[in-house]
């Protein structure tokens, strides 16, 4: 019924916002159907128990975040951050308090967002509009670290560049020396790389 439907969606969302904000095992049912509006007994009828709830969540958070990332398009995810702030930060809370809880799902938000990064390397590579690597899915990891990086980073960071709190201002002023990286490159020549190549053969 549409009326059990918006209920289970309540109480999902609610228990996403808590799990990413006090974690699995300080978030209780109680208070996850006190912040739906429903009974803590609705929340038992409709998931069975709160690891049901969690794996509920776990898949809607996963499914949310890489469709959002599918329609940015690119690797990074921060101009589709940009169109949701708030939303999208509470997602990636969510999924990096599961890898530091090392949930059982964690592997799988891991695998998956990985493999997502993989093949838009790989597409665009194909399409002529990103460069081969010796190790795509290496970088795809890389790619993903400097994202969740970015997208979690602590207040203090924020405040380097200014702002009081981490939010929109600070992925606006990220934003363009981090396609710079990613378009240009930061050293002048290769001569790191082709120190760590000849370091790598002779080992």
């Amino acid at each position: 019924m549409s009326s059990d439907l918006t209920a289970q969606a309540r109480i999902r969302n609610a228990a996403v916002e808590l799990f990413a904000r006090d974690g699995f095992a300080k978030a209780n049912v109680r208070a996850i159907a006190a912040a739906a509006g429903v009974s803590a007994a609705l929340v038992i009828h409709h998931f069975g128990s709160k690891e049901g709830l969690r794996t509920v969540c776990d898949e809607h958070v996963l499914e949310v975040l890489l469709r959002r990332s599918r329609a940015a398009g690119q690797p990074d995810l921060l101009r589709e951050y940009l169109a949701d702030p708030d939303g999208y930060l509470m997602h990636v809370r969510y999924m990096t308090r599961a890898m530091a809880d090392d949930a059982p799902t964690a592997q799988a938000f891991v695998d998956r967002i990985v493999a997502e990064s993989e093949e838009i390397h790989r597409n665009g590579v194909a399409a002529g509009t990103m460069r081969e690597s010796s190790d795509p899915r290496a970088l795809a990891v890389l790619n993903v670290l400097i994202s969740l990086g970015t997208l979690t980073m602590p207040p203090a960071l924020a405040r380097t560049l200014g702002d009081e709190k981490f939010g929109p201002d600070t992925l606006r002023r990220l934003a363009k020396p981090t396609l710079e990286l990613y378009t240009h490159g930061l050293y002048t020549d290769d001569a790191p790389l082709r120190a760590l190549e000849k370091e790598m053969s002779e080992s």
